[in-house]
């Protein structure tokens, strides 16, 4: 069973209820890419009137983290994966529909590769871009993902 946006989106509904609730939508997912998208809306605003940073922050790791998913189901592993730290830096109020984008696939697929050749713990930065309709970036948040191949 491959990982799809579908799939993806019926799973925040299921396990992350907050997420989904609050829009956030995978848009596309590719061997190298992944687009989640939320529209600002008064469920997911902050008092400034725009989106709220931990929504964007949802958005953006979903990113991240369906890239690492779909790839760890491709390899035919079973690989334990955590979010190990993270920053974000907002340049832009965030209103409208935003679009998050992490195109990190291939570097994935080394780290994969490599906890899988050498058993060990690996580890890896990955990083989504918030970018609003006019095409202007509101936010960025990098992510660290750890893996590792289960016995």
């Amino acid at each position: 069973m491959t990982v799809s946006p579908r799939k993806l989106n019926l799973f925040l509904l299921f396990k992350l209820p907050a997420a989904y609730f609050c829009g956030v939508r995978t848009k596309s997912l590719s061997d190298t890419a992944c687009e989640v998208s939320v529209k600002h809306r008064w469920i997911n605003q902050n008092p400034f009137k725009s989106m709220f940073w931990a929504v964007q922050g949802m958005a953006a790791e979903l990113t991240t983290g369906a890239l690492v998913m779909s790839k760890i189901k491709s390899s035919g592993q079973k690989m334990s994966m955590l979010v190990t730290s993270n920053n974000a830096t907002y340049s832009k109020k965030a209103t409208g529909r935003i679009r998050f984008t992490c195109n990190q696939g291939q570097a994935i697929d080394d780290l994969i590769t490599k906890a899988i050749q050498t058993g060990e713990g690996q580890s890896i930065v990955l990083n989504s871009k918030g970018i609003n309709s006019e095409g202007i970036q509101v936010s960025d948040f990098n992510f660290e993902w750890s893996i590792k191949v289960k016995s």
